[in-house]
């Protein structure tokens, strides 16, 4: 088997048959000639049903999950509900407790308008999984490593629930990307990427995608609803998000070794009340992390002791991190979520979360240290 760094480097990114190119050409076209009657010539009538630019995208994406097709989005949250709102008026799903603001919204606010309900669980808790299923569950959602917590879900136990329900189970693994976890080995049916974070990795593309494990009914229902909504990738897009991949398991194994030393200072310092890092011996999950991935990844958060003023003071006196939303880029990113989160954050006013860059590990945590000393 293909391992996943040389399936990195090269999937999707065959040399152009034109002209020999080892860069992928970028297509931006968006129409493509065809015959009288409708004659597609070279597979290809619009692009919003498809581009060659997107196709190799697609093909790297599901090479490297291991799954059959996958699709791609204009941002992961257009990924996520293209997914959630083809699930049947009166359908239900269960999610995480934890989780991503914009899930939490679409369960809430949205999806209940189609006639989709959703009830939040603990993950972890594979007791209240069970307890949360309803006749109408037809979907498990796991988002894993969790955002802001960082907390771990078993994924094949949580596949064999759903399956034993006649239910299928989707997993976030924008935290883990494939390189460190691949859900669909593991039992999962569809596999969800914000690819604006880590698979991109330079905070300068937007997009989202989901891998199938089939090619199956769902897939194509899922294809129809993004061709006829357009929620598609732009061709540009598409292209750096392609060539962020060919970097990500050498770009993740920096991202890796830099949390972990940064978890293990902050875990040490007196002003710290709780360390979120899965790589820790004392993390709730830590177990189930070590069995289903191959490294505990380039996200924690933490809580300081002295509340939402300590947060705050902390997150000012930083020097080399950046406040900033997001994750997955070169840069040390940290965000304050409650302050983000909308008017009624979930996530403690002591929380600070961590996306941990490409700078030198010593530099990172002599950063923090001197912003807690001030804090």
């Amino acid at each position: 088997m293909t391992r996943i760094e040389t399936l990195a480097v090269h999937a999707g990114g065959e040399p152009d048959r034109e002209t020999g190119a080892l860069s992928p050409p970028l297509h931006m076209a968006t129409t493509f000639e065809h015959g009288p009657a409708g004659e597609r010539r070279a597979g290809y009538e619009y692009q919003r049903e498809g581009s060659p630019t997107q196709d190799r995208l697609e093909q790297a994406l599901a090479a490297l999950e291991g799954g059959a097709a996958a699709l791609a989005y204009g941002s992961g949250m257009a990924a996520m509900n293209g997914l959630l709102e083809s699930l049947p008026p009166g359908a239900h799903f269960v999610y995480p407790g934890d989780c991503y603001t914009g899930l939490r919204t679409l369960a809430q606010e949205f999806l209940p308008e189609r006639g989709i309900s959703a009830t939040a669980v603990d993950m972890a808790d594979l007791d209240a999984v069970r307890a949360a299923l309803r006749p109408e569950t037809r979907l498990l959602w796991a988002e894993t490593p969790s955002n802001p917590l960082v907390q771990v879900a078993d994924i094949a136990a949580l596949a064999g629930i759903a399956h034993g329900h006649g239910a299928i189970l989707a997993c976030d693994n924008t935290f883990a990307t494939p390189v460190l976890q691949r859900p669909i080995t593991l039992g999962a049916d569809v596999v969800m990427h914000s690819t604006t974070k880590y698979l991109s990795g330079h905070s300068d593309v937007m997009g989202g995608a989901l891998v199938f494990a089939a090619r199956d009914a769902l897939h194509d229902a899922v294809a129809h609803r993004r061709h006829i909504t357009g929620a598609i990738l732009a061709p540009f897009s598409a292209w750096l998000t392609l060539r962020g991949c060919r970097s990500l398991p050498a770009r993740m194994a920096w991202h890796c070794a830099n949390a972990r030393a940064l978890a293990e200072a902050l875990q040490a310092h007196p002003a710290v009340e709780a360390v979120h890092y899965p790589g820790l011996a004392a993390h709730r999950n830590h177990a189930v992390a070590a069995r289903q991935m191959s490294d505990f990844g380039g996200m924690l958060s933490f809580q300081l002791r002295g509340g939402r003023e300590a947060a705050l003071r902390f997150a000012g006196a930083l020097e080399l991190a950046i406040n900033a939303t997001s994750l997955g880029g070169p840069e040390t990113l940290v965000e304050h979520r409650a302050s983000v989160e909308g008017a009624n954050p979930r996530s403690a006013q002591n929380l600070l979360r961590v996306s941990v860059g490409l700078e030198h590990a010593q530099d990172i945590v002599a950063d923090f240290l001197q912003a807690l000393d001030r804090a």
